[in-house]
């Protein structure tokens, strides 16, 4: 079952594969563990993915993806849930990480506006880095954390739920 719901939404390998913008990684974008759905792959793309999401850096996706292949992480999964920050919820997601950031290292928050723009990271974000860089890896760490072991403990009561439910009509047919 979460095999398939994941499947359901996942892209084609090969369309990927082929596609140019991923050429520059050779070889390494067929290594087959890339692409298969199991627990393992899935709990590692979810902490790679959910992680990146929530670092203030340019190209989220790549480095996600690259993390992804170190790990033998399902790549697709790993990039698209990248997209958890988008220009939406970035804001509100680095709001918290800085008040947090702030509330750790015992600084008083003063008020924090995001933009993206060159001038709002010379201007705001030179002087608040500490707090919102430690806000925000913490809240990756932690929420990395939580959706990995969340999908592994799921996926796990769903595959001793199928074998159970496959044992018990065993035990069935045998009776008949």
């Amino acid at each position: 079952m979460p095999r398939k719901i994941f499947k359901r939404y996942m892209p084609n390998p090969d369309s990927i594969k082929g596609h140019p913008s991923v050429r520059w990684l050779g070889p390494m974008i067929h290594a087959p563990n890339l692409w298969h759905l199991n627990r393992r792959s899935v709990t590692l793309a979810f902490f790679i993915g959910v992680f990146t999401a929530f670092m203030p850096l340019p190209g989220q996706m790549v480095i996600a993806a690259l993390a992804a292949i170190l790990v033998s992480a399902n790549l697709p999964l790993s990039v698209c849930l990248v997209w958890i920050t988008n220009p939406v919820t970035m804001p509100a997601f680095f709001f918290v990480a800085y008040k947090l950031g702030a509330i750790l290292l015992d600084i008083p928050p003063s008020g924090f506006s995001f933009e993206l723009s060159w001038h709002w990271i010379d201007t705001v974000l030179i002087k608040k880095w500490q707090p919102f860089l430690l806000g925000c890896t913490l809240m990756g760490l932690f929420f990395g954390l939580l959706s990995a072991v969340t999908v592994h403990v799921l996926w796990r009561i769903h595959t001793i739920h199928r074998w159970r439910k496959r044992q018990h009509e065993r035990a069935k047919r045998k009776q008949d």
